[in-house]
């Protein structure tokens, strides 16, 4: 039987919806200290909500400092925040490239490197960093999210290389198509043709991807970094 792991203080960024609200319930569940980020909204249950915006380091900073008050040192930091803005290549304009990256990549980084002043201090540490299976696999329409996405797995190694002595992991999770507000909104005929293309021939749901996240965290992991997990349904194997 797995022993329970040890009680932390976890920080997931956009906890208040989707994928990002079902990782904090699930660490919740688990018995850790939980504070989500939110622009708007709240996160689950038993969690607190720290207003914070990742483009913005001050606000970051005052986030953080705020969960350390309340529940101490962030042990466990999930950068989960995105956006997505897909256009064809010829039609995206500089901003919709950059705002983009600053929120998906830029934005993990502005978090991360917050959260590893705690992390080196304790000589503990576990950052996950939520890609999607658009960074390796590419998808036409998405050239701006799915760059800022396949950087954050350069991000994750050179983490890894440089904190890994220090008892610090660094693992990216890769969702492929995942129930969400956002592809319920999609159009039957688009949604059975998606479905087509992924081997489990079904979405996965945003529960599956919170329980990939909390076992990267847990006590059992400590001898994974920089890794690649897809939680796809076998839609990028490879990739």
């Amino acid at each position: 039987m797995t022993t329970p792991t040890t009680p932390r203080t976890v920080l997931v960024t956009g906890g208040n919806r989707g994928i990002g609200y079902a990782i904090a319930a699930e660490f919740v569940a688990q018995g850790h200290r939980v504070a989500v980020t939110a622009r708007s909204g709240k996160g689950p249950e038993g969690t607190l909500t720290v207003i914070a915006d990742v483009t913005d380091s001050a606000s970051i900073d005052a986030a953080f400092s705020e969960v350390e008050n309340e529940l101490g040192p962030v042990e466990v930091v999930v950068a989960n925040a995105g956006i997505t803005k897909d256009t064809l290549l010829l039609r995206m304009s500089e901003d919709d490239f950059t705002s983009v990256v600053d929120t998906n990549l830029t934005g993990s980084f502005r978090v991360v490197k917050r959260a590893s002043k705690g992390m080196l201090k304790a000589r503990f540490g576990r950052i996950v960093l939520i890609s999607s299976v658009v960074g390796l696999y590419g998808s036409p329409g998405q050239v701006n999210y799915s760059a800022s996405k396949s950087a954050l797995v350069g991000f994750a190694r050179s983490i890894t290389r440089e904190l890994g002595a220090r008892g610090i992991t660094a693992n990216i999770v890769a969702p492929g198509f995942i129930e969400t507000d956002m592809t319920a909104e999609l159009p039957e005929e688009q949604q059975a043709e998606y479905k087509k293309s992924i081997p489990a021939g079904r979405y996965g749901s945003a529960a599956e991807v919170a329980k990939a996240v909390a076992w990267l965290a847990s006590d059992d992991a400590a001898y994974i970094s920089g890794a690649v997990i897809p939680v796809d349904g076998g839609l990028g194997m490879g990739h």
